[in-house]
Order: C-alpha cells, then structure tokens, then sequence
C-alpha cells in the first residue's frame, strides 16, 4: 500500500501579518506545512487558515521574539513538538518610530531584526538538518545600501537615531553581514543561507510609524502588497542563489562593510552564547 509522505514544512516568524501572512498563505495553498511563529494570533477571518488549522498544517508558537525569557520557553517547546522543518523565514521585524530598547537593554532593532534571527537558526538547526530543503531565509532590507559608515561598536547602544535609515537600516546590515559569515560554516552541514529585501511593502501607516515623514505621503503609491515581498521570499527560498548571498530585486548585491562581516559574526554569538545559552 502507498502511504503519503508528510507535508514539507516552514517555519515563519511573523506570520500573523504583512509578508508573513502572504507567505503563509502562499506554502499552504501549495500544499506546505506551516509553523508560524509570532507575538499574536493568526486573524480568524481567514478560510485557508482556518482550514489548515483544522487539519494541522498550520500550527502556532507565540512569545515577545525580543525578550529572551519569552524566546527561549517558546523554542524550547517548538523542539519538543515539532520532528523538522524544511524552510527557515526568519522574517519578523518592524522599523520604530524612536530609539527603544529590548528587555536584555539592547537597541530593540539590533535585538529583533540581528540577534534574534541568529539565536533562532542556532536553536533550530536541528530540526532543519531532519529536514528536505534545509534554508534559512533571512529577511533584510535594501535600506542597508544606503550605509557609508557601518558602526560595529554602536549597536547595542546607538548614539543617535533616524528613522528607517538609522538602526533599522544598521541591524539589516548586520543581519546581512553575519548570513554571509556563517553561511560556509553551515554549508558543510548541508545547510544554506540567503539574506533577501523583499521590496517597499505596503502596511498600516497606523503600525508602520517607523517611516520618514517625507515616505509617508507616497506609503499608499510606491509600496507594494505584502504578497509582492512573500513571492521575493518564496523564489529566493526556491532558487540556486550562492549561499550567503544578500538578493535585491533578484539579484545578487554586494553589501556595504563586507570586511565587517565575521566580526558581526563574533558579535551576534557572543550575546547569543552569554545572554541566551546561559
């Protein structure tokens, strides 16, 4: 007798809105597993959710990614529950409307959008090794081209703050930066890893308060629907990219402060290993 092999599976964090939901939504439709990781719930006026919620191909962890007590009680639980996954979208983040920190006292973008997807592809690696697919899609911003000096050391406590272009842009840039520095270490397990800037995507001008004034105006005509950024997510997850690449608009782009990248590299392991292993 023929049995079925189990649905391929993804992990999304941030996949209650915005890109995370189309993406969601987009794996479903073609026949995935999904395990959505996230703050909230899923909204309930979904039918593909509700579905697939049903019949247990959609599956739901929530925590505060940025606080470390949070995070770790909710992987803990997603490795006790889950066998493997196939696809990594490390994809939750937001730009802030002022210099806010974590928790842990960290400036809250390096946290959430740098830190926070290391300590996620390092907990899960297991269950992405029992895996098919075995990407991690780590989703970055082409705000990061607009860096001239790339300032390692402020971080974690930035001196000054800009909108979009200041630490948003910055913990993009790192989070870019350590993909590529740890990419040839998790190719010899099998394992690839790509940065992607999933384009100007449209939101809630009401939660997406992190935009310049002079952005604002022009949020509803220049940026596209969410779905626009999940397909870039989806064929970067799909294609034959060099492992570590960052991909804008499809294509392979060189990153500001490559020189930079393993003491990134060094950075984001040594929070990971003093503030969240221990």
């Amino acid at each position: 007798m023929l049995t079925q092999s189990p649905p391929k599976t993804a992990l999304i964090t941030g996949a209650n809105s915005g890109i995370g939901l189309e993406l969601t939504k987009r794996l479903l439709n073609e026949g995935w597993a999904v395990i959505g990781f996230m703050r909230s719930q899923f909204p309930t006026n979904e039918p593909i959710l509700q579905a697939a919620q049903t019949a247990g191909r959609l599956r739901s962890y929530q925590a505060e990614l940025s606080d470390f007590g949070q995070l770790r009680t909710a992987l803990q639980t997603i490795k006790q529950q889950e066998t493997s996954i196939d696809l990594l979208f490390n994809n939750a983040g937001r730009s802030i409307e002022r210099l806010l920190f974590s928790p842990q006292g960290r400036e809250l973008s390096f946290e959430l959008q740098s830190v926070v997807p290391y300590i996620i592809a390092m907990e899960l690696k297991e269950l992405l090794l029992r895996g098919q697919h075995k990407t991690i899609i780590n989703t970055s911003s082409n705000a990061l081209l607009t860096i001239k000096q790339f300032q390692l050391d402020q971080l974690e406590k930035p001196q000054s703050f800009k909108k979009l272009f200041g630490p948003y842009a910055s913990s993009k840039l790192a989070l870019s930066l350590w993909s590529q520095a740890l990419a040839p270490q998790l190719e010899q397990e099998g394992i690839s890893v790509l940065s992607v800037c999933p384009g100007a995507n449209r939101g809630s001008l009401k939660t997406n308060n992190g935009l310049p004034w002079w952005i604002r105006p022009i949020h509803g005509l220049l940026f596209k629907h969410p779905s626009t950024g999940a397909a870039r997510l989806y064929n970067a997850a799909m294609s034959q990219q060099p492992n570590g690449s960052f991909i804008n608009k499809g294509q392979v782009t060189p990153l500001p402060a490559a020189q930079q990248a393993q003491a990134v590299l060094a950075k984001v392991h040594t929070i990971y290993q003093q503030a969240f292993v221990r």
